[in-house]
C-alpha cells in the first residue's frame, strides 16, 4: 500500500510515523510551547531526527471545547510556519491540519504536503474538491459534531459499522472526484466515550477493508489518561501500549508528540511480524 507524496512514493508496508507541531496557545497537551521560530524549528529538527516521516502542523485547537478560531487567524498563524520548515527541511512531508478548504490552498501552495482533515469534509463543503485540484493525498477523519459540542454526548448504535459506512460513502465521493490517495482516521476522542474509543482500537483491522491506509492518534489523549486516572502529561506509557495495539491491529501511521518511542513501537512490533 503506497501514497503519492509531491510526486514520492510513500510505502506502507512498514508504518511510518508523524508528530504533532501545535502552534495553537491552547492544545490539550502542548499548547503554547512552539509560539516562536526557534522553538518551532528546533522541535521539527528533533522529530524528524528521531524518525518522523510526516510533520503535522495544526493552529486550530481541536481539543474538546476548544475556543472557536476565526479564518483569519489561523491562515495568519500557519502559513508562515509551513513556509519556514518546507524551506529549513525541505525534504520533510508536512501534514496540514485543517478543515478549512481555503487553509488546505494557501498551506499547500506555501510547501505542505498532506492535509489532515479532522471533519472529513464535513464542516467544509469545498474541502473535497479542492483536494482534488490540488491532488494532494488527504486524511479524512471521523468527528461527530464539532470540537465545541462533539464531547456533550457521543451516541451510536454500532460504532465500528456506522464508521465503516461513513468512510465507505465518502471514499466513494472523493474517488469520483480522481482522488486516490486517501488516509483513513477513526478520530478517537472527537466525539466519542471511552468505550467508543476501546471499541475502534479493538476493531480497527475491520476498517483494513477499506483499502486505504489507517491513521491512529491516540497520543496523551484523554481515553488513556482518564482510564488510569493521570494527565496527559503522566501518559507516554500508556501511549505507547495503545500504539502497540494499533499497530498490531493494522495502523500504518501513528500520530505522536513523542516520535522516538513510536518509532520503537514501530521496529518492535515489525520485528515480531
Amino acid at each position: 500500500m503506497t501514497i503519492n507524496c509531491r510526486g514520492k512514493l510513500i510505502d506502507f508496508q512498514t508504518p511510518k510515523v508523524m508528530g504533532i507541531l501545535n502552534i495553537t496557545p491552547d492544545s490539550f497537551f502542548d499548547g503554547g510551547k512552539y509560539n516562536n521560530e526557534k522553538d518551532i524549528l528546533l522541535q521539527t529538527e528533533k522529530m524528524l531526527e528521531d524518525g518522523a516521516t510526516f510533520i503535522d502542523i495544526g493552529a486550530y485547537s481541536s481539543r474538546p471545547g476548544a475556543a472557536h478560531v476565526s479564518e483569519d487567524e489561523e491562515l495568519q498563524r500557519i502559513v508562515p510556519v509551513v513556509t519556514l520548515l518546507s524551506k529549513k527541511f525541505p525534504e520533510a512531508f508536512i501534514s496540514i491540519d485543517t478543515f478549512r478548504s481555503n487553509i488546505a490552498k494557501e498551506t499547500i501552495l506555501a510547501g505542505g504536503a498532506i492535509v489532515n482533515d479532522i471533519s472529513g469534509g464535513n464542516l467544509d463543503k469545498n474541502m473535497f474538491k479542492t483536494i482534488a485540484e490540488l491532488q494532494v493525498p488527504y486524511i479524512l477523519m471521523h468527528m461527530q459534531g464539532t470540537p465545541q459540542n462533539m464531547q456533550q454526548n457521543p451516541n451510536y448504535e454500532n460504532i465500528t459499522t456506522e464508521l465503516i459506512s461513513f468512510f465507505a460513502e465518502k471514499l466513494f465521493e472523493l474517488h469520483q472526484l480522481k482522488v486516490n490517495d486517501v488516509i483513513i482516521d477513526v478520530g478517537f476522542g472527537f466525539g466519542k466515550t471511552i468505550a467508543h474509543n476501546y471499541e475502534l482500537l479493538q476493531d480497527l483491522s475491520l476498517f483494513e477493508n477499506l483499502d486505504s491506509p489507517i491513521l491512529a492518534g491516540v497520543s496523551r489523549k484523554s481515553m488513556l489518561y482518564k482510564l488510569l486516572d493521570t494527565s496527559p502529561q503522566e501518559a507516554l506509557n500508556a501511549t505507547s501500549i495503545a500504539n502497540t495495539i494499533a499497530l498490531l491491529n493494522g495502523a500504518n501511521i501513528l500520530r505522536v508528540h513523542d516520535v522516538k518511542e513510536a518509532v520503537e513501537a514501530v521496529k518492535i512490533v515489525s520485528q515480531v511480524r
